[in-house]
């Protein structure tokens, strides 16, 4: 009995209800009439086309007997799994990039059609398919008009070339704010969208020249990033300790103050040290050229093509013209290393607090007739000692400490066989000489005096004209400037009291 009701039930199968074999049947029932008409009947009858609009959404419950709704729904759960693997790689392929890529064209089923796609929700905004997006104005046909007769408009009606500019606002730098333009049914005018059109391109330019300064070139305090980090490898280095600040600009350089560290190359690194950073960009002093190319110590390796080997070896030459300086005995910073563009120095100062400069600094009068003859000495010195010319001497760059004058700013610092090295040695008696006269040292010499002093040259004249037309007369008949020197030389003395002029014929 139990076996009976096995065979009697039927299997539940999740393809639907199962299709039973016909019954086999005799040949007398094929051929009997009955039979025939109820074949034919059944023949001309078509079967019921299944519902394709049916809810398709996968129901584990759910059963259904018709094999196109049941491949529908498989597919449709393809199509999802796709979809999510597709975010997965858009995700990762953009990762944190600003500008991203997306493979919305790629979906299976697309976010109207996906209701329960809530992992990533859809900006409309960021697809064609926004339905809040303004809609643009219509544009004039190829032919230029529409309508007839009285209605016709041409594609030079104010209004409709006004609304074709406000929706053109959209094609604008994103930096750019245009608004809510359309939405507003805006008309802009030639002439305003023109002009605002120029506008954000000159902006744009302008915005990328500064962008571009700012990252490749030292301008007032600020450093670039290749300085910056010379800067850092210098205090990871163990040679600067601390980097404090700015302490002083220039046209050609910015000075930071700093503390020094351990030794380096057996060189003991002052407590406190200033970094000249030289400045990357030429607007400022463009005429460095002058001071350098005729400098046969480096008049091989100028070249005007790359600004950047310009400043280095202009740092180059202040390092060699400092380490003259300061092996004769001349008051000056003590190069402590050279990286690049970047020179490191003793600091000229006490506790973080510079050395004013010579025209700032509040001197009596015994002090600054002092400061004269240590100046006049010094630059006698350089002159006849060191073989240079400072060709930038003034009050500015000379510094008053401990008592004592410090030469200063010698990178543009020449030797006397220059084309240019007398014309520069007369500036800077010019400067001198014009300054301590008003400052009302009384013994002070005039420009001419001081010029002949410190050269021991022999040039007679009272007018300045004059005396720069023998000077210039002078260095070209003397092109490498060999001269012998005059009988007119200071004698060493002390540095405070007035120099000694010996007579003695040779």
């Amino acid at each position: 009995m139990d076996q009976l009701e096995l065979t009697t039930k039927e299997t539940k199968s999740p393809w639907g209800a199962p299709v039973l074999a016909p019954a086999p049947c005799s040949l007398a029932d094929v051929m009997s009439e009955q039979l025939a008409r109820q074949l034919h009947e059944e023949g001309n009858t078509f079967p019921e086309t299944p519902d394709t609009n049916l809810d398709l959404t996968c129901n584990p419950e759910a059963e259904t007997s018709s094999d196109l709704i049941l491949a529908q729904m498989l597919q449709m759960e393809f199509d999802r799994e796709f979809d999510t693997q597709l975010r997965r790689e858009e995700r990762k392929f953009n990762g944190d990039s600003k500008v991203s890529i997306s493979f919305e064209n790629y979906r299976m089923v697309h976010p109207y059609e996906d209701s329960d796609s809530s992992e990533d929700e859809v900006d409309w905004q960021d697809t064609p398919h926004d339905p809040y997006r303004p809609d643009k104005p219509t544009t004039t046909p190829k032919k230029g008009f529409v309508g007839k007769g009285k209605n016709i408009t041409t594609k030079h009606d104010e209004e409709v070339c006004g609304r074709k500019n406000t929706a053109r606002m959209d094609n604008f730098a994103p930096e750019v704010q245009v608004g809510d333009g359309i939405g507003m049914d805006l008309k802009l005018s030639n002439r305003v969208y023109n002009a605002l059109k120029h506008h954000c391109h000159t902006e744009q330019r302008r915005s990328a020249r500064l962008h571009e300064k700012k990252e490749h070139s030292t301008a007032e305090q600020a450093v670039d990033p290749r300085t910056r980090l010379l800067m850092y490898k210098m205090v990871n280095a163990g040679i600067l300790e601390n980097i404090n600040g700015c302490i002083s600009t220039g046209k050609e350089s910015v000075v930071f103050h700093a503390n020094g560290g351990n030794r380096f190359e057996e060189k003991i690194v002052p407590e406190e040290c200033v970094l000249k950073v030289f400045k990357t960009t030429l607007n400022e002093f463009k005429n460095r050229d002058k001071y350098i190319k005729d400098d046969y110590r480096f008049k091989d390796r100028f070249s005007k093509l790359n600004p950047r080997k310009i400043i280095r070896l202009w740092a180059e030459k202040e390092m060699h013209n400092l380490a003259r300086i300061k092996k004769a005995g001349i008051p000056c910073p003590e190069v402590v290393i050279l990286k690049k563009h970047i020179l490191v120095m003793s600091f000229i100062g006490k506790d973080h607090v510079p050395a004013p400069k010579l025209k700032d600094a509040i001197l009596s009068s015994d002090d600054m007739k002092k400061a004269y003859y240590q100046v006049l000495n010094m630059m006698q010195r350089l002159y006849q000692d060191c073989k240079l010319v400072h060709a930038d001497l003034s009050e500015y760059n000379m510094l008053w400490h401990d008592g004592q004058v410090w030469f200063i700013d010698v990178s543009q610092s020449i030797e006397p066989t220059h084309p240019h090295g007398l014309e520069f040695l007369f500036r800077d008696c010019r400067n001198v000489a014009t300054f301590f006269q008003k400052a009302g040292v009384t013994e002070a010499l005039n420009v001419f005096e001081l010029f002949n002093t410190v050269s021991g040259l022999q040039i007679t004249s009272d007018n300045e004209a004059d005396f720069l037309a023998q000077i210039e007369a002078l260095e070209k008949r003397n092109e490498d400037h060999v001269q012998k020197p005059s009988k007119k030389i200071f004698m060493d003395t002390s540095e405070d009291s007035p120099p000694q002029l010996n007579t003695d014929d040779d």
